[in-house]
């Protein structure tokens, strides 16, 4: 066998360890991660620009049907109108019309049915494809109050529905005085405006007797003070028992009347009739007398 000392080429020699050389030492994963990362953010550019797309065509497609013509407003109902006619309501919805159902502010158009001093509540809704459909809660008038000389309907909360006139003839009301302390536009003092009303309801059962109330005094909001038509004198109620403090006029008036001429006032409060009267029917000649 030949000797490996005596074999072709470089000689034989122990082995021997030599550094790497580190500038040609190169990352066998970088190339590709690179081209990694590009590509996941084209792919995510892409699918963004796929989604804004998709969502622009949807707005796109969405207002072109929403305001499509189908959809315009072209007629207004109205319920729970009997003062207001429905031109009158209409006219307060002026330019609701014409307008999409789905974009029309509804709140809007109820506020300005508010701002008419007739209507108390109000409530608009869509009827698909182009109806609005108004219902409206009028104001009741509870009385006339009269007011630096000016007669107004009021309602049972105080507000001022319109001056009271001609137009208005249909209402048989009282006349009130002293439900307002301040100009016209302002609210009834609440307690007054309540005594009123307590005193109507309680008297609502004797329609005769009611009928016969033509005017209410409450500057004293624990007093009403009524005068009966065909009654000159002033009926001190107090602020409760209305009918049955009434009543007990009727029974006893007669026969004061006998005993006494020009009657000022019958004081209905208290258990007794107590009466402030001028004269006496029968000493006419005698200075101011009563009780």
């Amino acid at each position: 066998m030949a000797d490996p000392a005596l074999r072709r080429g470089l000689p034989a020699s122990p082995a021997v360890s030599a550094a790497a050389d580190r500038r040609f030492r190169r990352s066998p994963a970088r190339l590709g991660n690179r081209r990694s990362w590009r590509a996941s953010l084209v792919r995510v550019v892409l699918f963004l620009v796929g989604i804004l797309s998709v969502g622009a065509a949807a707005v796109w497609t969405t207002r072109a049907v929403t305001y499509a013509s189908v959809f315009r407003i072209d007629r207004v109902v109205v319920h729970g109108n009997q003062k207001l006619t429905p031109g009158e309501v209409r006219a307060l919805l002026d330019g609701i019309n014409d307008q999409s159902i789905f974009h029309v502010d509804l709140e809007e158009y109820r506020v300005r049915l508010l701002d008419s001093p007739w209507v108390a509540h109000a409530a608009l809704w869509r009827v698909f494809p182009s109806t609005v459909e108004v219902r409206v809660a009028e104001r009741t008038p509870l009385a006339v109050a009269r007011l630096n000389r000016q007669l107004y309907l009021v309602d049972a909360s105080g507000v001022i529905i319109d001056a009271a006139g001609p137009q208005y003839r249909e209402f048989d009301l009282p006349v009130v005085d002293g439900l307002f302390t301040g100009d016209a536009g302002v609210r009834a003092d609440p307690r007054k405006i309540q005594l009123v009303e307590r005193l109507l309801a309680d008297l609502s059962s004797r329609d005769d007797l009611l009928r016969r109330v033509s005017q209410v005094d409450v500057t004293d909001p624990r007093n009403a003070i009524v005068l009966l038509d065909g009654e000159p004198a002033r009926l001190h109620l107090g602020d409760r028992e209305f009918l049955s403090r009434l009543q007990r006029y009727e029974e006893g008036a007669a026969s004061v009347r006998e005993q006494m001429a020009a009657i000022d006032y019958y004081d209905l409060r208290f258990d007794r009739l107590f009466v402030g009267a001028r004269r006496r029917l029968a000493d006419a000649g005698e200075g101011p007398s009563g009780r």
